[in-house]
């Protein structure tokens, strides 16, 4: 290996190396890519495999990165939004807000990264048997609290609020979870800040990927309605599941 080379592989920005920087931009890009597509991705894809590389980056990164996401989704569905999911879900997402900002003050970070492996394989199992529930204040208030939590501590809260919406209309399900996630990661971003738990490098890097969302959003759009929908989302739940397991041995094993 030359000296530049080597010198190249080993520049580090706002602490990260350059190299890990370009990869999880790629995670990035895809994950954006598959969201864009099949209305999910972002953080069941990017949790566990930034967490592999960078763990102090989850779940501030995507936080950060999931306002943009989910604001371009919502301009296109906003019409559909349900108002009444989002009166009762929303304001049970402060409480499991401050609990999962707790909870990423409070663990250690390997078991974080347990925690992080544990919810993206539960996240996969329930996207794989989709579970019904009936939509009624009781359920709504409980799906937004423990979206609020995990998707706090471990930028992994779709899957509850997408299990009481499984039986809506798609363009309603999309509308109406991406105000939720907007204002939600929001709140949580506002609360990381405040405890003083809001990386640097976190910030500078959403700032640093917001062209690959540009480019990722409008490719998903075109894509979805030409890929074979189910078994791409299948191959996507797949490679979240394998980097799961890999994460959650390497943080037991140390």
């Amino acid at each position: 290996m030359s000296p530049a080379l080597g010198d190249a592989l080993g520049a580090t920005w706002v602490g990260v190396p350059v190299w890990t920087i370009a990869v999880i931009g790629l995670i990035v890009l895809v994950g954006a890519f598959v969201q864009a597509t099949i209305g999910l991705g972002l953080g069941l894809l990017g949790a566990p495999l930034i967490a592999l590389m960078e763990p102090q980056l989850v779940p501030t990164l995507l936080l950060l990165l999931a306002v943009p996401v989910s604001t371009a989704v919502l301009v296109v569905e906003r019409h559909h939004v349900d108002w009444r999911v989002v009166a009762w879900a929303l304001p049970a997402r402060v409480p499991g807000t401050l609990l999962g900002v707790w909870l990423v003050t409070a663990i250690a970070g390997r078991w974080l990264g347990v925690a992080v492996a544990v919810m993206v394989l539960v996240a996969v199992a329930l996207a794989l048997h989709t579970v019904e529930v009936r939509q009624t204040p009781a359920t709504l208030v409980g799906a937004g609290f423990v979206a609020g939590t995990a998707g706090t501590a471990v930028a992994v809260g779709g899957p509850p609020m997408a299990i009481v919406m499984a039986h809506r209309p798609p363009r309603e399900v999309r509308g109406t979870l991406s105000l939720f996630f907007v204002a939600g990661s929001v709140m949580s971003v506002v609360w990381f800040a405040v405890v003083g738990e809001l990386p640097r490098s976190s910030i500078a890097l959403a700032v640093a990927y917001l062209p690959l969302l540009a480019i990722a959003f409008p490719l998903g759009s075109l894509a979805n309605h030409r890929l074979p929908r189910e078994r791409f989302r299948r191959g996507v739940l797949a490679l979240c599941a394998l980097s799961a397991v890999v994460l959650l041995v390497r943080s037991l094993v140390g």
